[in-house]
């Protein structure tokens, strides 16, 4: 019990000393660029990576972190009140093939390709597994292109969490997943403009069972969650299994702007429930195919429930946007709440797909939606949809 009472108040007076014995493992404090590069080559499970305050270069690789169960390997700031900056790059911080993880309250930005990227090494029935991001920022990555602020290839197992990711490639994904399975990101924060072709979160290549909750899109490019994309064949992990994604969830989350917040893509089941959408330019959402190769699904099985939608009429004219080569008949819409701010009294929109339940023309009462803020009032009617109280996501956070 004594050295489990030392190691608590080490961490809480917020001083560890370079190399000291932690749960069983050595912490290192890096200090500038080329001791973080070591201390990156000799970590050992259980090691613990300080990085001090200052910038980083860019650039940073590793093929050999490889934690293990209750024993992982964590990289971290020093002082979170003073995070350090990882600064350029191609790729400002990639990992191939880790295992047991931690990144923690790190600063990346002004990478010209990817931010961060973790992959499996290229060895597609080997992938990377349990990996914790915590607190990280991620922004100005690109700017032009395909490029993404936390790009994951091949990753299981996953938990990302209170991050925020802002301005990524004018073509790219906030967190782009790739053949990525049992992955959740939570209380995160997107920023961009709608305008662009780019998106939040994109979960394609054959991932499954990934869950997007209590985060807040905010301008998250055209498509702020793409359920889906268009794979190449040789990158889907497992190979090719007939869809793009699989059991993907999208509930708790506040969407301000963008053409749509969400699109159903060459999916094969998806959950998207009690979600606050504020002023979509176009639609509520898409069901579309991109991939045509034989033996894929056609886009099937979505369910769209419990949202509140408030949108502009003269902006949104068809609400759903149903492409060809889909299954719009096996999707469920039900229980949601409308309301045009421009025509109040028709807020009941022109639906391509029958709705249940639906609600129409109720004021939602957001507290202060011209300042972003769209909890609601305790007088609303609508308290059964939407945001549920717990999430954050309704509230806007700093820049």
């Amino acid at each position: 019990m004594k050295p489990l009472l030392i190691t608590i108040a080490i961490v809480v007076s917020g001083y560890l000393p370079a190399q000291a014995q932690v749960a069983g493992g050595r912490t290192v404090l890096a200090t500038n660029t080329t001791e973080l590069r070591e201390a990156l080559a000799e970590a050992k499970p259980g090691t613990t990576i300080r990085i001090a305050a200052g910038t980083y270069a860019g650039g940073l690789f590793s093929r050999t972190l490889q934690g293990e169960p209750g024993n992982p390997i964590v990289l971290t700031a020093a002082d979170p009140e003073h995070p350090p900056v990882i600064d350029g790059g191609t790729v400002a911080l990639h990992l191939s093939s880790p295992a047991y993880v931690e990144i923690r309250q790190l600063v990346i930005t002004k990478s010209t390709g990817n931010g961060l990227s973790i992959d499996d090494g290229g060895s597609l029935d080997h992938p990377a597994h349990h990996l914790v991001l915590h607190g990280l920022v991620v922004r100005e990555i690109g700017p032009k292109g395909n490029r993404d602020g936390i790009k994951l290839s091949g990753v299981d197992d996953f938990l990302v969490e209170n991050c925020t990711i802002e301005r990524w490639g004018s073509g790219g994904s906030g967190i782009d997943m790739v053949g990525c399975h049992r992955g959740k990101i939570v209380d995160c924060t997107f920023r961009y403009e709608g305008n662009l072709e780019a998106n939040g979160v994109q979960a394609k290549g054959g991932s499954r069972d990934i869950l997007v909750q209590r985060s807040r899109f905010e301008h998250a490019g055209s498509r702020a969650v793409n359920v889906g994309g268009s794979t190449g064949l040789a990158y889907f992990r497992p190979k090719a299994p007939g869809y793009e994604a699989k059991d993907i969830t999208v509930e708790d989350c506040t969407f301000l702007g963008s053409q749509t917040p969400i699109a159903f893509v060459g999916v094969d089941g998806a959950l998207v429930r009690h979600n606050t959408i504020y002023c979509p330019s176009r639609w509520a959402f898409r069901i579309l195919q991109e991939n045509k190769e034989p033996g894929f699904v056609a886009s099937r099985g979505g369910r769209f429930t419990d949202n509140i939608i408030t949108y502009r009429s003269a902006e949104m004219g068809d609400p759903v946007n149903i492409g060809p080569n889909t299954s719009p008949e096996t999707f469920v819409m039900a229980r949601n709440a409308w309301y045009s701010l421009d025509a109040p009294a028709r807020s009941r929109p022109k639906l391509t797909l029958e709705e249940v339940d639906g609600i129409y023309g109720t004021d939602p009462q957001f507290h202060d939606a011209a300042n972003g803020d769209l909890r609601l009032r305790p007088e609303s009617r609508l308290a059964q949809f939407g945001v549920r109280a717990d999430s954050k996501s309704a509230v806007k956070s700093n820049p």
